[in-house]
């Protein structure tokens, strides 16, 4: 009885003791871009990843990709929003 979790807890310490935490906020990150931003970013934007709380956003445009750059706040924020707390610390648009 003492060594009873529930599965959440156990799903946490597994996802923990990968590292997988990081693929999983990536994922949730290309799910909020493609539902945020629209159809016409998303058919411009080529790679989305998420590396040591830094976002690369990588883009086909360049007026876009300038576009973008000023926003940069604003979408650390929302991303930051969405994955309830701060976990990416940086966005590099390229």
């Amino acid at each position: 009885m003492e060594n009873e979790h529930s599965l959440k807890e156990v799903l946490k310490g597994m996802v923990d003791s990968m590292k997988w935490k990081e693929k999983l906020h990536e994922t949730k990150i290309r799910q909020v871009w493609n539902t945020r931003m629209g159809t016409t970013i998303n058919n411009y934007t080529k790679d989305i990843k998420l590396r040591q709380g830094k976002l690369f956003i990588t883009l086909t445009s360049a007026p876009l990709r300038q576009e973008l750059s000023y926003e940069k706040e604003k979408i650390q924020e929302m991303m930051n929003r969405e994955l309830g707390g701060d976990y990416v610390i940086s966005v590099i648009v390229r």
